[in-house]
């Protein structure tokens, strides 16, 4: 009698010590299943995307976003929602446009990228001069250079990880400033994007080694393959340019932050979150209000099956796009917190496919019930464990802090990225609430487990 009585208090205790608890597979199981009905990741999408459209960082649409936001968060039950504002450069676009003059007279479509330098209130025009890699643009002849229209080309793989992407993307980060530094009157580079259509991708770049802001502009990709077909014809071809952006002082930015409080204090923070800003030329959808969208519903699913062992923060970035200043700015007033798990969607919203780690090596066996929950969903370990991170948590990251990735399927990713094609008829709802499936799936493991995941080695970025 003694011995059952013993059992049946510490059975009672593993229920109710928050430091016991743990989700059982069961109950992940059911809450997987049900996600796959989900409606909240859609709404939110269709909401932002329809309600505010385009966020620019620090413009005043990107302020209406985060008012939505925090309707939308307390709309839903979370708790603690707030805004932590922050001050970030502006800049605005303005107008951009481009005609080949000769030898064979057509127009171009092209568009700024951040922080491009403008052109004389009349245009410019010059002498272009190609290169077919950011290296052989470096190891120009300055003299070369001097007083043209530097144009950049290059071919992006459409793969289902986008690892393409970080090397190809440095033509658009560094190039500008290292064609300035040349002498260069302006640059023009392929968009950097995996599709065919005249849908040119902007992004951030930012003037470096004291480079003087130049007109820098990206071409749709079938305009830099008409260009480049016409500079491999060999006769001198001059362009005319005329942009009008500029930057002016400072803005007002933000995080907006919501928690679903757990019963622990001392557990540590789940981190999951996406940026709310996005680029201007389309409504932002896949970039990333879907990423907000997918971890504010998974989110809300734990919150409503009860009150998990650690406290879930959910965090909607400010000001991803110009330079991650939103999660330089959450590290900097939250480092002293602690931090058991960080993971961010920020790369569209297809299936997810696998899922990454950057825990401590002896946490690793502690997953095994995560990959458990993920392996119905199509879901796979992948990488070498420390290859997990993202965008804006890569700050905070930084300090050591554990990352879980859920990698979404990027094949057609960089044919949308920053174009005026990310819109919402671009995201496919089946694949979406997948998506909210694996997220929800894995706080329902992660928010519960009583195990801890680092420390890890400070990664550096």
């Amino acid at each position: 009698m003694k011995k059952t009585l013993l059992l049946a208090l510490v059975a009672s205790a593993a229920v109710s010590s928050p430091l016991l608890a743990q989700a059982r597979p069961d109950d992940t199981a059911a809450l997987r299943d049900a996600a796959l009905a989900d409606t909240i990741a859609w709404d939110i999408t269709e909401g932002l995307t329809t309600e505010v459209g385009p966020r620019l960082a620090g413009s005043e649409a990107e302020a209406r976003a985060r008012d939505w936001a925090v309707a939308k968060l307390k709309a839903l039950g979370f708790a603690n929602v707030r805004i932590e504002s922050f001050d970030v450069p502006w800049w605005e676009r303005g107008e951009a446009s481009a005609e080949i003059v000769a030898p064979y007279p057509q127009p171009l479509v092209l568009t700024a990228l951040g922080n491009s330098g403008a052109t004389p209130a009349k245009g410019l025009k010059a002498e272009v001069i190609g290169f077919d890699s950011l290296d052989s643009l470096k190891a120009a002849d300055p003299a070369r250079v001097k007083g043209k229209i530097v144009f950049v080309t290059h071919r992006m793989a459409a793969t289902q990880d986008g690892s393409p992407y970080s090397p190809v993307g440095q033509i658009r980060r560094n190039g500008p400033s290292i064609a300035s530094n040349l002498g260069a009157a302006a640059i023009l580079i392929r968009s950097i994007g995996t599709d065919h259509h005249r849908t040119p991708h902007t992004g951030s770049q930012n003037w470096s080694d004291g480079a003087r802001p130049i007109p820098a502009l990206a071409l749709a990709n079938p305009d830099a393959d008409q260009l480049e077909r016409i500079l491999k014809r060999g006769r001198a071809v001059t362009i005319a340019l005329k942009v009008t952006a500029k930057a002016d002082g400072k803005r007002t930015s933000g995080n907006v932050i919501a928690e679903v409080p757990g019963r622990d204090p001392a557990a540590g923070i789940v981190l999951v979150g996406g940026h709310l800003d996005s680029w201007d030329q389309g409504t932002g959808a896949i970039d990333d209000a879907t990423g907000v969208a997918i971890t504010t519903a998974a989110a809300k699913r734990i919150m409503d099956a009860g009150q998990p062992l650690r406290t879930i923060r959910i965090v909607w970035f400010g000001s991803e796009e110009i330079g991650l200043f939103g999660g330089a700015a959450y590290r900097e007033k939250h480092k002293d917190e602690k931090h058991h798990m960080l993971a961010e969607s920020d790369f569209g919203a297809d299936r997810v496919w696998r899922y990454q780690t950057s825990l401590a090596p002896a946490a690793l066996p502690a997953l095994k019930p995560l990959a458990a929950a993920l392996a119905p969903l199509g879901i796979v370990p992948g990488g070498k464990n420390g290859d997990a991170s993202g965008s804006d948590i890569s700050e905070i990251q930084k300090l050591g802090v554990p990352v879980i990735e859920l990698s979404q399927d990027g094949t057609r990713y960089f044919d949308l990225h920053h174009t005026p094609d990310d819109t919402l008829d671009k995201v496919d709802p089946a694949q979406l609430r997948q998506n909210v499936a694996a997220w929800t799936a894995m706080l329902s493991v992660v928010a519960n487990d009583p195990a801890d995941y680092g420390p890890v080695e400070p990664r550096a970025h």
